[in-house]
Order: structure tokens, then C-alpha cells, then sequence
């Protein structure tokens, strides 16, 4: 609900950590469908994560490095990038929509979403 405002991001060496935050202005009654984003120069934007009622997603180039998590009670979405990658190198953004539909096959449809944060820089270098 509302605005979204991303922090965390940075520059690291290949083989490094990250952890991004996402910070909601406000918390909301309905379910949701909270999910980050991210744009390399050239690129369009893709689906990173997604996390929806305890359910998560995530796209194949980033399964088994990258946790998304929540903390509903101070409504703070959390995405922690493990053995960075240069090609993980982006402008990494939050977004949310109403969680109907939100599941394995649409969660990372960009034109479901309502809102976005401004975006937080990721630097991978080799």
C-alpha cells in the first residue's frame, strides 16, 4: 500500500553478498503479492522474486543464491543475493500488486503491478 522506497545496494566483487530492503509506507488488509525487479543497461526488466502468503518465487538465473523474505509487521520486504554474478549487475526495484493470480506462472508480469520503489543500484564486478 502506497509508497515503496529500496536500500541496501552497492558495489561488491564476484562471489559476494548482498542483502536489499524495501520499506512500505503503510501496512494493508489485503493480500499481496510483493516482489523485486530488476533493469541492466539495454535490458528490459525481469522478474528477480516473488513472494506472495509465504509462497516464494524466483527466476532460474537466480535459484539457490538469492532468499526473498517479509516482515509483515513493519511491512519491509527483504532480498538477500548470495554469490553475486557481474551479469546480476542491475538497477534492483520492489513492487507490489493484490495477490489474486499471483503464482508460479504470473507473479513476475510487470503490468500487474501497482507500485514501485525508485530503485536501488547493484554492482557485481569480476
Amino acid at each position: 500500500q502506497g509508497q515503496l522506497v529500496e536500500s541496501g545496494g552497492g558495489s561488491v566483487q564476484a562471489g559476494g553478498s548482498l542483502t536489499l530492503s524495501c520499506a512500505a509506507s503503510a501496512d494493508t488488509y489485503s493480500d499481496y503479492c510483493m516482489s523485486w525487479f530488476r533493469q541492466a543497461p539495454g535490458k528490459e526488466r525481469e522478474g528477480v522474486a516473488g513472494i506472495s502468503s509465504g509462497t516464494t518465487y524466483y527466476a532460474d538465473s537466480v535459484k539457490g543464491r538469492f532468499t526473498i523474505s517479509q516482515d509483515s509487521a513493519k511491512n519491509t520486504l527483504y532480498l538477500q543475493m548470495n554469490s553475486l554474478k557481474p551479469e546480476d549487475t542491475a538497477m534492483y526495484y520492489c513492487a507490489s500488486r493484490q495477490a489474486a493470480s499471483c503464482n508460479t506462472w504470473t507473479w513476475a508480469y510487470i503490468s500487474r503491478y501497482n507500485y514501485w520503489g525508485q530503485g536501488t543500484q547493484v554492482t557485481v564486478s569480476s
